[in-house]
């Protein structure tokens, strides 16, 4: 095998690149599979590009262009939209779009796990961790989703769409359940005998009357509801934030 002249330099007219000693050859550092003149000049590389990483700031330190009119310490996290009105919240870990127009608008419910508008703080039903759990719908995970949130009256979170997408006017599922228990008297023995109900809408405790086919939340009307076995001094899903 030949090489043409035009691609051959002598090996003499290579500069001699490496600070730290006179040679004309490179190393492969193990640990990074990096090529560098010599051992101490991969140890100063490495150095200045940790110490550029560990510095995360809104402002390049070397050309000065700024990387987000958004920035939070924290997360590390760079965003130019600022009409989004990001903020960071210390007690969900992350930061959060605010859709509720100015941050002191908004409250962190630490039995919650998320954030809401002040508007609910004294109605608001607090479900543990109710950020931390997957839309019932899509299964996508909540804390960290881009999509619309809202909370439904039982205090459980789901995406905006999947309500709209999901969910359908009951009430003339439950007239039909209203004609259907009045239309199937119990025997005499179950007439007077009362259970204990949770409703699954509003999270309710009731006592009703017994009844095969379905039973009814007093508060809410609808027949989405299972039996329990203890009353509400020992028995509610329903926790006020304070």
């Amino acid at each position: 095998m030949t090489f043409a002249k035009a691609n051959y330099t002598p090996i003499h007219k290579y500069l001699h690149q490496c600070a730290h000693y006179r040679r004309r050859c490179k190393i492969r550092a193990p640990c990074c599979d990096g090529i560098f003149d010599c051992r101490h000049c991969h140890k100063e590389a490495k150095a200045s590009f940790y110490l550029f990483f560990f510095r995360v700031q809104q402002h390049c330190v070397q050309c000065g262009v700024c990387m987000g009119n958004y920035f939070c310490s924290k997360c590390k996290f760079f965003d130019d939209d600022v009409s989004k009105k990001q903020y960071h919240c210390d007690g969900c870990g992350i930061c959060r779009l605010d859709s509720f127009l100015h941050f002191s608008n908004v409250f962190h419910c630490n039995k919650c796990g998320c954030c809401y508008s002040k508007a609910k703080k004294d109605s608001n039903n607090c479900v543990e961790k109710a950020m931390h759990h997957n839309c019932p719908v899509c299964f996508e995970f909540l804390l960290d989703t881009r999509e619309d949130i809202t909370v439904l009256r039982c205090g459980h979170n789901i995406h905006l769409e999947c309500v709209a997408k999901s969910f359908r006017d009951m009430s003339r599922v439950w007239e039909k359940l209203d004609e259907e228990v009045a239309g199937t008297p119990m025997p005499q023995k179950y007439q007077n005998k009362m259970v204990w109900i949770l409703c699954n809408y509003c999270g309710e405790t009731s006592q009703v009357n017994f009844h095969i086919v379905a039973h009814k939340c007093l508060k809410c009307k609808s027949y989405n509801t299972r039996k329990t076995r203890e009353g509400p001094a020992s028995f509610s899903s329903r926790i006020t934030a304070r």
